[in-house]
């Protein structure tokens, strides 16, 4: 007999060789029914699996996140499939599941493409073969076995994968006809799949290589059933609604020059506005809580990165070095702050008296993007970090952390991000050689911020092999109007940089010690914060924030004099409006104001100069009625205080 302990502590014996479908079995059978995956001792397994151990077992349905990745990797094999019969010829590559759905890549030969005509086909073809209900089984081959196949086929990207792979750990997935290399992780059949949809298609080079040949991706995603899929349509169609670039090209806030050079931004004035008002209220946030701002420059020697460790880590993706005339003098575009940030503290010795030093800036970094990886505003290779780093001493370090929390907590909810959870991200125990630094300073790092996000009541999660080589972190994942989550706003402790730049401060006893450093960024970077926030309010940003509060729409030009003297009476109160004069009728001038987002649309006519009275309308069509200047004013500052309370 084995023993196997469920997420709820308990303990059940089973007969050894026994199935986690089987103990979902002993659980009830309707639960068993919506079983599709298994994570046996942290290791994903088959629902058929045999167990021959003592240990714990997670049973996944499509309700967990574990669960849909083994539906959608599942749901890969399928395509595949489907695809291999309506292509022969085709080579395989790889095949996994993503965060919403999977993607296939595949070398369809020359001459041969896939377009959207294509989609309904291949979707015909993957029901076709899911409706079949063929088992998913899992087999070991030996290496010579699996090389023999691919060399048949003479798919040289499987075989690549093969020849790094160790004999005795390499698994096939059969289902059908249809037989791929996978380590597993699989529903227990295609009858499971009850809906698929071909999401697009794109160029991928093999292994992310531009070297490499370049690959045909296809993306997918599957439902369990049809009506999810149709609502998941629908979601995607507000969100294609709500796509940043397309608001940002409509808004006039930003745009791009293939001139100027791919994933570099140009903001716009309403734009450039907008970031200036975003930048503004986080400094006085800043001011209030201590910090002093720095500007440093957008280039750096080389060797500056060599010290902190970022070329070792990032050299490869970087700019290319520029060089000066003279000999063996090389500098970089800048790719992050912090090494700047540890020389401005250098500047001076400093006392313990003198500490935390709090320095911020909103840094221009660089660094470069494959082009194929480029995306609007939250992909680019030019970005500004709304960046400061703290200088502290280790008694300090637990405050200073809870005090970046509660500034990141007020970044979020003046903006409307309420919905988040933050995770603790932490480094991987099996690969120590992805970070630098000691075992007893990543230990007290991670210590200081489990500490904080308890102490400050913040609902978190543990994520290992997610921390930055330097020191771990706290990022806030942020759930959308539309239910995706993003990563916003990111707090780092970090003993090892003090160290690679040897600062120190005096302490009490007049000895030389080491501060301990944290990175904070509550937007991120300027741009694909705004990107994110376009999309979460759907261009309908806040009141304080947005670009043109209020509209004036005289209905003829025989008004303008009182428009204009309502729009000067405005700017006084500091409410930033418009006057249209154009000569078009006022519905005209509603709809596309209603366009443009305008959260207030004021029309003057006979009536509102008879009576020093404005007429107000908002956006989305409610009617406010007549109401005087003043009392508009006290309106909009009032929604404007009630949303933009102080930090």
């Amino acid at each position: 007999m084995i023993k196997i302990t469920l997420p709820d502590g308990t303990l059940k014996e089973f007969s050894e060789g026994s199935t986690p479908m089987d103990v979902a079995k002993s659980i009830s059978e309707g639960f068993a029914r919506n079983v599709i995956s298994a994570k046996f001792n942290d290791t994903t397994v088959e629902t058929v699996t045999p167990l021959t151990e003592d240990g714990s077992l997670v049973l996944y349905t499509w309700k967990d996140t574990e669960g849909k990745q083994a539906f959608w990797h599942s749901s890969s094999h399928i395509v595949a499939q489907a695809i291999e019969e309506l292509y022969p010829g085709v080579k395989l590559t790889i095949g996994p599941s993503i965060e919403n759905g999977f993607y296939y890549d595949v070398d369809l030969g020359e001459g041969r493409s896939i377009s959207d005509k294509d989609f309904p086909k291949i979707e015909k073809k993957a029901i076709e073969i899911a409706r079949g209900k063929h088992d998913f089984k899992m087999r070991s081959v030996t290496k010579d076995e699996a090389l023999a196949l691919y060399k048949e086929q003479g798919n040289e990207y499987k075989t690549e994968l093969i020849e790094n792979l160790e004999d005795g750990t390499i698994t096939f997935c059969d289902h059908d006809t249809f037989t791929d290399l996978c380590r597993g992780g699989h529903i227990p059949n295609t009858g499971i799949v009850k809906a698929i949809k071909i999401l697009s298609v794109a160029g991928a080079y093999w292994r992310g290589d531009e070297n490499k040949p370049q690959l045909t991706r296809i993306y997918g995603i599957s439902f369990p059933k049809q009506k999810e899929l149709t609502e998941y349509l629908e979601l995607l169609e507000q969100a294609k609604q709500r796509d940043h670039r397309k608001l940002g090209k409509e808004l006039e806030l930003f745009t791009f020059s293939q001139k100027v050079g791919a994933g570099l931004p140009l903001w716009l004035p309403k734009g450039a506005a907008l970031r200036e008002r975003l930048e503004n209220f986080l400094k006085k946030a800043q001011k209030k809580a201590g910090y002093e701002m720095v500007v440093t420059p957008h280039i750096g020697q080389k060797e500056l990165y060599v010290t902190s460790g970022h070329y070792a880590k990032y050299g490869e993706d970087s700019f290319q070095p520029i060089k000066t005339p003279k000999m063996d003098e090389e500098f970089l575009l800048k790719p992050m702050n912090c090494p700047h940030h540890c020389e401005v503290f250098n500047f001076k010795p400093h006392s313990y008296k003198d500490l935390p030093k709090r320095f911020a800036e909103f840094g221009t970094v660089y660094r470069y993007e494959q082009s194929g990886e480029l995306h609007g505003l939250t992909r680019v290779r030019g970005f500004t970090q709304d960046d400061a780093h703290i200088f502290c001493t280790p008694d300090q370090l637990d405050q200073e952390f809870k005090n970046v929390i509660d500034l990141s907590l007020y970044v979020l909810n003046s903006l409307g991000f309420t919905n988040f959870k933050a995770q603790v991200s932490v480094r991987d125990l099996n690969n120590p050689d992805k970070y630098i630094g000691s075992v007893e300073n990543w230990e007290k790092a991670e210590n200081a911020i489990i500490n904080a996000a308890k102490e400050k009541g913040l609902d978190y999660v543990i994520e290992s092999g997610e921390a930055a080589f330097y020191g771990p972190k706290l990022d806030f994942m942020v759930k959308d109007a539309l239910g995706r989550n993003w990563q916003l706003g990111t707090i780092q402790v970090d003993y090892n940089l003090p160290e690679r730049f040897d600062l120190t401060y005096k302490g009490s006893d007049n000895e030389d010690h080491r501060p301990v450093m944290i990175h904070r960024a509550p937007f991120g970077s300027m741009e694909r914060f705004i990107a994110l926030l376009l999309e979460h309010t759907g261009g309908n940003f806040p009141l304080w924030l947005i670009p043109d509060q209020a509209i004036i729409l005289p209905v003829s030009e025989k008004y303008e004099k009182y428009a204009k003297k309502v729009l000067n009476s405005l700017e006084n109160d500091e409410i930033r409006a418009l006057l249209d004069n154009r000569n078009e009728t006022v519905g005209k001038k509603i709809r596309e104001a209603e366009m443009n987002k305008i959260p207030f649309m004021i029309i003057i006519g006979e009536n509102e100069e008879a009576t020093n009275t404005i007429s107000v309308r908002k956006h989305g069509g409610e009617d406010l009625g007549s109401i005087s200047i003043k009392d508009f004013s006290d309106l909009v500052t009032s929604e404007i205080n009630s949303t933009l309370k102080s930090f």
